[in-house]
């Protein structure tokens, strides 16, 4: 590592509002005597977009990650967007598992950790290293053909085995520690994490796991089947969805949204924990009760809960 310290910013650069508050981190951490970070299209995005002499200085003071810094000498990622903003970081500094600060600028941003207004105090926290680590569990995704890989990836939030055309269904065996379970048609088959549990496993009807569980999911989407229960298991339990050959159209495999590869009848999915977490820098150890209720506007009018301690 090198004496100099560097955060690496990952922002949504189409938005007027997340480059504006990424030239405003920039500043302030030049001015804590922190080099900022940027990846050379975004970067490029930014450059020219300054509002004040200060914020020109900052920007033109931005390392470039590969160039002038390698991912390895990153302290820390922080993140001015949603939850896809996120899982862009995430993928960034997949091998370096650096931690991923977030800053909400997006509309739920569930995985962030701050809001816009907090973005000054965030940044004197993480100039300060004033944040914890966690970990959360990661899946590795491999496709299989005639029992050879062709496809390898991984996800934080989920895979999912989708149909690639609306007015079809697809025909799929679902699995669990190698043994089958269910064959039925759906609209497709989320294999999740608990992270996930609150992104399409949640939209799909799936359960809320609470982030310190430790517990893969598998929610099927639209099945047309009488046994269709989202499942919780094992965290080592191998998960897999096979296409079978009466479907009459391919499927589609998506990871958090941004990885993809096309599914042919016979293809084989296989799903399991993988051995890299993804590190995220947490400013608050509220209970995950109060970050349910704070993302989702949930109603708790009303409850008189026990006495204060």
């Amino acid at each position: 590592m090198s004496e100099s310290r560097y955060i690496l910013i990952v922002t949504h650069a189409g938005r007027p509002d997340a480059v504006t508050a990424t030239l405003e981190a920039c500043e302030q951490l030049v001015s804590a005597g922190i080099t900022p970070v940027m990846t050379s299209d975004q970067l490029g995005e930014v450059r020219g977009m300054a509002q004040t002499p200060g914020q020109g200085l900052a920007v033109n003071t931005v390392a470039e990650v590969g160039v002038d810094c390698s991912l390895d000498d990153l302290e820390l990622v922080m993140v001015l967007g949603g939850d896809g903003t996120i899982l862009k970081a995430a993928e960034i500094v997949r091998e370096s598992q650096t931690p991923i600060l977030g800053v909400n600028l997006g509309h739920v941003g569930f995985l962030a950790d701050s809001e816009r207004e907090g973005l000054s105090d965030t940044v004197k926290r993480a100039v300060a290293k004033d944040y914890a680590v966690k970990e959360r569990l990661t899946l590795d995704v491999e496709v299989l053909v005639d029992e050879k890989v062709v496809y390898r990836t991984w996800a934080l939030n989920e895979a999912t085995v989708e149909k690639s055309a609306r007015e079809r269904m697809l025909e799929v065996v679902i699995e669990v520690d190698r043994r089958p379970l269910s064959s039925f048609g759906c609209d497709g088959i989320v294999m999740s994490t608990p992270t996930g549990s609150t992104a399409y496993a949640f939209s799909a009807g799936g359960p809320v796991v609470w982030p310190n569980v430790e517990a893969l999911l598998m929610v099927p989407l639209s099945a047309h089947a009488l046994f269709s229960r989202p499942l919780v298991v094992n965290p080592y339990s191998l998960l897999a969805v096979e296409v079978l050959q009466r479907s009459a159209g391919h499927g589609v495999l998506w990871c958090d949204g941004r990885r993809s590869t096309e599914l042919a009848p016979g293809s084989r999915v296989e799903v399991k924990r993988s051995e890299k977490s993804v590190k995220f820098a947490r400013l608050s150890q509220g209970p995950f009760t109060d970050r349910l209720v704070r993302k989702f506007s949930l109603p708790v009018a009303g409850w008189r809960g026990p006495a204060a301690q």
